[in-house]
């Protein structure tokens, strides 16, 4: 594995790692306030919420109020107890991932099977997938580290594993979770201790592999097309992009006012969900959006120095699960970021800890609890071992 020597020992005597709650807590708080904001219209002129301009904010603070809880029990739980769940929760997942598919059972939405209908709510396996993907890969590479410069007895049987979850994500299809989980696997086989050749090797393999997915697919060639040129077709695949970056323009340096979004009244669909970091370019302006980027950056900063002391406390699974979770959160929040503002082609990723949706909410949440877990273990073990 490798390890870098860690400098940061501050606060160890400290019971918790105070930025990084701060940081999530934040960006938790932001979010519930922006969902609100963002989809007033959509729920005033939906059909499925009567009217009721909070029906969005209700659900949210009720998604996040189970995540809060999930994310207590999850903190109980010491982080031995998660290495050994991991092969189990990466089944689950799996299995997961099939049952969504039976028709009859999996929820068909806009052309894409994601969803599990649970009476009232919708669970979406490939969220989870993306926890257990984290904790399964830190456990395999934790377990093979002697063998990752072998290709056939190290690196295959992961790569085997996850084209197996790939396959079946895109069969929903969710393009955007296979190229997180994909990244997830890949950096955590990297700091893990993979061969730098390999590396590289699977590196140019799945940037083929989705270059061919791309060019197989009239909807992916669609959208990447939208990305490049918005304006070429504004009324259509560029419509929803074209209606972000005219957003992040109103706004200019500090918005023009929280709630006066104008992109918000329908005209930018998904505003509440993988748009709502163009609502806040709106309406808090540049300065907003560098407050929300200034706490992923944080966040990530700090999970990776979690994972450095882990290193140093020879903690191999503790530290490839903590810094497999910043990759994870700071990943999938640059994707998000990227497609709001037109770097990158559109994804159906959520902002993470923000946006509306209580799957990707439930396993950020727990994640973090875990991540959290591990800097209280870790500072425990310091506290004792103080040399």
């Amino acid at each position: 594995m490798r390890a870098w020597p860690s400098r940061d020992v501050r606060g160890a005597d400290a019971g918790y790692d105070a930025g990084l709650l701060w940081s999530v807590l934040l960006l938790l708080a932001g979010g519930l306030v922006m969902v609100y904001s963002s989809s007033i219209a959509t729920a005033e002129a939906s059909r499925f919420t009567s009217g009721q301009a909070g029906h969005f904010l209700v659900r949210h603070a009720g998604f996040l109020l189970v995540s809060l809880v999930a994310a207590a029990a999850a903190f109980q739980v010491p982080v031995q107890a998660w290495q050994r769940a991991a092969p189990w929760m990466f089944l689950c997942g799996v299995a997961l991932l099939v049952l969504v598919l039976v028709p009859g059972i999996g929820r068909d939405v806009n052309g894409a099977r994601r969803w599990l209908s649970l009476g009232g709510a919708s669970l979406q396996p490939s969220e989870l997938m993306k926890l257990a993907a984290v904790l399964y890969a830190a456990d395999y590479t934790a377990r093979k580290s002697a063998l990752l410069r072998s290709f056939r007895r190290g690196l295959l049987p992961m790569l085997c594993v996850m084209m197996l979850v790939g396959g079946l994500l895109l069969h929903e299809p969710d393009f955007g979770a296979f190229v997180v989980i994909a990244c997830i696997a890949m950096g955590i086989l990297f700091l893990g201790g993979m061969n730098l050749r390999w590396f590289l090797g699977l590196a140019v393999l799945l940037a083929a592999g989705f270059a061919a997915l791309v060019v197989t697919s009239p909807y992916r060639l669609q959208r990447i097309f939208g990305f490049m040129d918005p304006w070429a077709d504004p009324l259509g695949r560029g419509y929803q992009l074209s209606h972000a970056l005219i957003a992040f323009g109103r706004g200019e340096w500090l918005g023009v006012g929280l709630g006066a979004s104008v992109e918000k009244l329908l005209y930018l669909p998904e505003a509440h969900t993988d748009f709502l970091l163009a609502v806040i370019g709106e309406e808090l302006g540049f300065a907003g959006v560098a407050v929300v980027i200034a706490l992923f950056v944080w966040l990530v900063m700090r999970g990776f120095a979690i994972g450095r002391l882990a290193v140093v406390l020879e903690r191999p699974f503790a530290a490839l699960a903590a810094q497999g979770i910043a990759l994870w959160i700071g990943a999938q929040a640059l994707i998000n970021m990227g497609v709001n503002l037109g770097v990158l082609p559109t994804k159906g990723l959520t902002l993470p800890l923000m946006s509306y949706g209580g799957s990707g909410l439930l396993a950020n949440c727990i994640a973090l609890a875990i991540l959290m877990r591990i800097d209280w273990e870790t500072r425990q073990m310091m506290r004792r071992h103080p040399s």
